[in-house]
């Protein structure tokens, strides 16, 4: 238990993070880099604007703006200027690096003793420890899940998903998809960085370089969603998204804890990391070889 509950709150909070790669990277078929800036970006807006003593709902919801303009100006750069799109990812990524550190003023920022929106909704709900934080994350990924599912559903949305497996079939039907790329991009990035916003106020502070690996973790958290779940409809794929986000976090607070016992430190956790990446993607392929062998 002590480690389920941890692993099922950090797992939402960072699930919304893996719905924007999940939007980005399956819907879209877009390698969007820029979610690794977006990242610090909510969560550095969110601990400045709360230190300056603004209110963490309304500093949540100017970080979720701001992402959405950087997955926008993303988008632009790879439709209007024709910037391959792994390469606009890897220059917002690094833009957002410098802009990152003017909010802060410095490399990091502190948010111990300041207000959150998981304390407030938790207090206001009247919810107990420990499970109070639980209910509240879940009740916030659930309820952006819904409406990313019933967004997909649109006549909008459905030109979104049909833009990443055929553009020239959207183009026909007289919608431009390269505005859909960056629409796609902009609400893919709104969600990644309102999951560096309530993981900065989760975790008590925001830093310059939490956003390395964001996109690995996001990718990671899609893959084992689908191998677990092997979803047939948007539905269930955002809801695989959670779980494997879920499943993911609850794999590297294991290797935390547990690892010492293998010989592994705290700064293995990228090659952990990694590791876990690694046994999803080879999975698929290890299950059909044997399969294969005992046909």
């Amino acid at each position: 238990m002590t480690l389920v509950l941890p692993a099922v709150e950090q797992g939402l909070i960072y699930g919304l993070m893996a719905l924007g790669v999940y939007l980005s990277f399956r819907v879209l078929a877009f390698p969007d880099l820029s979610v690794d800036g977006t990242f610090p970006l909510g969560a550095a807006l969110a601990a400045a604007l709360i230190t300056a003593g603004w209110d963490p709902f309304l500093a949540s919801l100017v970080a979720l703006g701001a992402g959405a303009a950087a997955g926008a100006f993303t988008g632009v750069l790879a439709t209007k200027f024709r910037i391959q799109g792994l390469l606009a990812g890897v220059l917002t990524m690094i833009m957002l690096y410098s802009l990152n550190l003017r909010i802060m003023g410095r490399p990091n920022l502190a948010l111990l003793g300041r207000p959150s929106v998981l304390r407030l909704a938790t207090g206001a709900l009247g919810l107990p420890n420990p499970w109070g934080l639980v209910v509240v994350v879940a009740i916030l990924a659930l309820a952006l899940k819904f409406l990313l599912d019933t967004f997909f559903h649109t006549e909008l949305g459905m030109a979104l998903r049909a833009t990443g497996d055929n553009p020239d079939v959207v183009r026909a039907y007289g919608v431009s998809p390269e505005g859909m790329t960056i629409l796609g991009l902009a609400l893919s990035n709104a969600l990644v960085a309102l999951a560096g916003a309530l993981a900065a106020q989760y975790s008590g502070f925001a830093d310059v370089g939490m956003g390395v690996g964001t996109i690995v973790a996001g990718l990671a958290s899609v893959i084992v969603g689908e191998m677990l779940l092997r979803p047939r409809s948007v539905g269930w794929a955002t809801a695989a998204v959670l779980l494997g986000s879920c499943l993911y976090r609850g794999a590297i607070l294991v290797a935390l804890r547990y690892g010492g016992a293998l010989g592994f430190t705290p700064s293995d956790l990228r090659l952990l990391t990694a590791l876990v990446v690694l046994g999803a993607l080879m999975a698929p392929a290890l299950r059909t070889r044997i399969k294969g062998e005992e046909a």
